[in-house]
């Protein structure tokens, strides 16, 4: 137990009896000195809190190409084939228009050799078809010609001979009234000799010569109506004679216009098929020529998908990869849904590229180290897979600063922070310690809105 007590001891005992350890330990700093250093480090606190700070989005990405023909691309086979031999390896620059692969064909409608020769003899047969019915539709026309030409006379004669049958017709019925006003005056005379005769005044042989010329008399009558009987008939045969003409010619210009028809049909067959062979035969030379692909542009084999010789690639099938060469950089940096309303085009972007040692101060881009300078040129209009909107940044090379190194690749993972506006560090940290989201000053314009 230690012995404890409230009386002090006097402070000459250490002057008599000095204690070397006591006197060698440090001597408290006074309380005034302390007081000095508290003031200090608070209104440098307070000067810290009133210092600028770049307000900033982060976001993370990889490095794309600005232009979809600069990204990387798979080769596709226009047609079904089997690999006959690769004329690259992985990792190979080739020029465009340079061979990559030769495959062979695998459809037995395209196995022949001679396959354009027997096309184009097919063509040349179904072009002479064309031109014999085109020369039968010539001869069909002419026919027809020919016909309208032969009824025109054949009409012409019928008609003729109508009209001549009518007059005929009216030439007998004027004769026949004559002959029948003859006769009537015969009959009135010979019963005034009867009756003369009755009274002594003629011989019975003027009667009987009377009789006799009345018998005459009436056989004209009946001749001549006979013969206006016969110019009827004849005249109605004329006009059916007409009329046949007519029909005939209705049915012989009737099967001339159908075989022209069927002609004229079989020559559009004719032209369809000659059609249909000049496109399978210019298919077929295009067909050969897909045999051999080759490189859509300059750039990089990445990586061959189909290798074994030998092997059967289907249509559009990819084969391989191609990186473009010396493409246009870029990088696609992915931000929060909440976060975009507050980015515009033209906003100044730090970058941080994986394999590149940096040291970044987001509120304080001047002193950061080892990062890049770009400026957002895209926005998304809607969100990606995962949730959050892509923005594609182009280089910037801001003055103090490097351009973006050569070395990098397409698909290397970068970092990245949107510069806002400046606010005071006392702001953001109020604005974290609250979960707000960065401010604007002003609301972005409606052509920045994207």
């Amino acid at each position: 137990m230690l012995n404890l007590s409230n009386q002090r001891i006097d402070e000459r005992m250490f002057e008599e009896y000095p204690l070397k350890t006591l006197q060698e330990l440090p001597q408290p700093r006074s309380k005034r000195r302390l007081g000095r250093w508290m003031i200090f480090f608070l209104i440098l606190g307070l000067i810290v809190l009133l210092l600028p700070w770049r307000q900033n989005i982060t976001g993370t990405g990889s490095i794309t190409a600005l232009t979809p023909q600069d990204r990387p691309q798979t080769l596709q086979n226009a047609i079904a084939g089997r690999i006959e031999r690769w004329s690259v390896r992985e990792g190979q620059y080739v020029q465009k228009g340079d061979t990559l692969l030769v495959i062979s064909e695998i459809k037995d409608e395209y196995f022949d050799p001679n396959l354009p020769q027997r096309l184009n003899e097919q063509l040349a047969a179904k072009q002479g078809s064309r031109l014999a019915n085109e020369a039968k539709v010539e001869a069909l026309d002419g026919q027809i010609s020919a016909l309208g030409s032969g009824v025109k006379v054949d009409l012409a004669t019928a008609r003729n001979k109508v009209r001549q049958n009518r007059l005929q017709v009216g030439i007998d019925s004027a004769d026949l009234i004559a002959i029948r006003r003859n006769y009537q005056i015969a009959v009135a005379r010979l019963e005034r000799y009867e009756k003369g005769f009755q009274d002594g005044l003629f011989s019975l042989t003027d009667l009987e010569t009377r009789r006799i010329n009345l018998q005459q008399d009436y056989a004209k009558v009946v001749m001549q109506e006979n013969e206006l009987n016969v110019a009827r008939q004849s005249l109605a045969n004329a006009e059916l004679n007409l009329q046949l003409i007519q029909a005939k010619y209705q049915q012989d210009i009737a099967k001339a216009m159908s075989d022209r028809s069927s002609a004229i049909s079989s020559q559009a067959s004719a032209e369809n098929e000659i059609a249909q062979m000049k496109n399978k035969i210019s298919n077929v030379d295009v067909r050969r020529g897909y045999y051999v692909i080759r490189a859509p542009q300059s750039g990089y084999v990445v990586r061959a998908l189909k290798t074994g010789i030998g092997e059967t690639i289907k249509e559009g099938e990819s084969i391989a990869t191609l990186q473009p060469a010396n493409p246009n950089l870029a990088v696609e940096l992915y931000v929060r849904a909440m976060d975009v309303p507050l980015i515009q085009r033209g906003r100044l972007v730090r970058l941080q590229f994986d394999g590149w040692p940096a040291i970044q101060f987001s509120g304080w881009p001047a002193v950061a180290v080892g990062t890049f300078a770009g400026r957002v040129v895209v926005i998304d209009a809607v969100s990606s897979e995962n949730g959050k909107y892509r923005l594609l940044v182009k280089p910037d090379v801001m003055p103090g600063d490097q351009p973006w190194p050569e070395q990098l690749r397409v698909g290397s993972g970068v970092a990245g922070w949107v510069m806002l506006d400046d606010v005071p560090i006392w702001y953001e940290i109020w604005r974290q310690l609250n979960g707000f989201p960065p401010s604007l000053r002003s609301e972005p314009e409606k052509t920045e809105k994207l």
